[in-house]
């Protein structure tokens, strides 16, 4: 099947197929994933298989597709640095010329065509504006031709999926509409109780509503952010903060044995839900990580080199009024997130 007609995870998998096997295990060796907290087991199990066995090609063709998709970003760190840096204004969305040219400078400065494969397929895998005219080069280079998936593919235990019996099906899906039915009565939530005026005292006045952020003009809807109950008895998530990056201090999630006084640093951070005296953030790393993902919006709230988003919400302790704002996420960068 062509690039131009693949769904960007089989093109994801052909790229593995693709890409020297010695390249693939290098990088996924670089990583250390034992006892590490912020990977989830469906990326931590298959790379650490992948460590392990050393078959690329089962890999390929049936690890999760967040596996897959955070070893690719690994891979393509580096062309994805230096393509920015040839288009140079051209970046956020190069024609599909400019990215050709974008591609051969890069070779011609000692980029493998693994190299070059990574990254196109990182940046279809994305969703990049670039990713037609990156489908578009798979298919005409013959130099970038993916191979075809392996016909017979064998289903891990990640993936295989179960046998259910007819009626167990149904018995759910009864459950799950009375579930449904049960969420659109009335709010569980107990309303505030008002609060009384002690004798001779004048009743409170109604506190005013607290202000809301502008609204950032888009074609599709801004979707909203599951919060677990703790975070909703901390933060807000419709606090006017939501939806910018600050400059915060973030603090480590492990003790650095080089610097062990130091317990925190100054980084960019997405805000997705605050309260008056801290926030719940997003941070915003110069490095990548299996469990962190392309900010695309880095360049267009001035950073001034690529950066990757941590998935993981982190409380930060801050006064409102004193955070340096860089930017707004508009709905669509703010979907590309989620």
């Amino acid at each position: 099947m062509s690039p131009s007609t693949s769904s960007p995870t089989e093109i994801i998998r052909r790229a593995f197929l693709k890409i020297d096997e010695s390249k693939v295990l290098g990088a996924v060796d670089s990583l250390d994933l034992r006892g590490h907290g912020k990977i989830s087991a469906v990326v931590g199990i298959p790379l650490r298989n992948l460590q392990q066995r050393r078959d690329v090609t089962t890999f390929a063709a049936t690890a999760p597709v967040a596996a897959l998709r955070g070893l690719l970003e690994l891979l393509a760190m580096t062309p994805l640095e230096k393509v920015v840096d040839a288009l140079g204004d051209h970046a956020d969305n190069p024609s599909y010329d400019q990215l050709g040219t974008a591609v051969d400078q890069l070779l011609a400065d000692g980029s493998t065509n693994d190299d070059i494969v990574a990254l196109l397929a990182f940046a279809i895998a994305e969703e990049f504006p670039a990713g037609p005219h990156c489908r578009r080069l798979l298919d005409e280079r013959k130099d970038f031709e993916l191979p075809q998936l392996p016909e017979a593919v064998v289903t891990t235990s990640l993936l295989a999926p179960k046998e259910v019996d007819p009626q167990v099906r149904e018995q759910r899906r009864v459950r799950r509409e009375q579930e449904k039915q049960r969420k659109k009565g009335p709010s569980s939530v107990r309303p505030a109780r008002p609060v009384k005026a002690k004798r001779g005292e004048k009743p409170a006045a109604p506190a005013p509503e607290r202000p809301t952020a502008p609204a950032v003009p888009s074609t599709t809807p801004r979707r909203a952010i599951p919060f677990t109950p703790m975070e909703l008895e901390r933060f807000r998530p419709d606090h006017p903060l939501v939806g910018w990056v600050v400059l915060a201090e973030v603090p480590f999630d492990a003790v650095d044995p080089l610097l062990p006084e130091q317990k925190s640093k100054e980084r960019p951070a997405l805000v997705v839900a605050a309260s008056d005296d801290a926030i719940l953030a997003r941070a915003i790393y110069t490095g990548p990580a299996p469990a962190r993902h392309v900010f695309q919006a880095w360049r267009r709230l001035g950073l001034d080199h690529v950066c990757y988003i941590d998935d993981t919400r982190t409380p930060v302790s801050v006064s409102s009024g004193s955070l340096e704002r860089l930017g707004q996420l508009n709905d669509a960068e703010w979907n590309a997130l989620l």
